[in-house]
């Protein structure tokens, strides 16, 4: 079984930055990609940012130039650095994988990490 454990969430004022944290752990042969999508309330969970195992990054145009997505291939890890932080940015914060595990293509999810952003 593959978990996926977000952390790093929190309050942060307007232009402030934080980091957020994902740590893949279980029974894992190889992680194809690892991102992180965001739900506001009353909107539609939309992808933030995602990386490849060989690097290529994606990330949503309203974060672009804010956000940097980047991952640790040996600790199974992936972080989002997230800087000029916006009031629209207040979300939680999930954290998804595609691994091969107990099976091939696995869709893995964390329970996800609150970010508000308030002055």
């Amino acid at each position: 079984q593959v978990q996926l454990v977000e952390s790093g969430g929190g309050l942060v004022q307007p232009g402030g930055s934080l980091r957020l944290s994902c740590a893949a752990s279980g029974t894992i042969f190889s992680i194809h990609a690892m991102g992180w999508y965001r739900q506001a309330p009353g909107k539609q969970r939309e992808l933030v940012a995602a990386i490849t195992s060989g690097g290529t990054t994606n990330y949503a145009d309203s974060v672009k130039g804010r956000f940097t997505i980047s991952g640790d291939n040996a600790k199974n890890m992936v972080y989002l650095q997230m800087s000029s932080l916006k009031l629209e940015d207040t979300a939680v914060y999930y954290c998804n994988a595609d691994v091969d595990g107990d099976y091939v293509g696995m869709d893995i999810w964390g329970k996800g990490t609150l970010v508000t952003v308030s002055s």
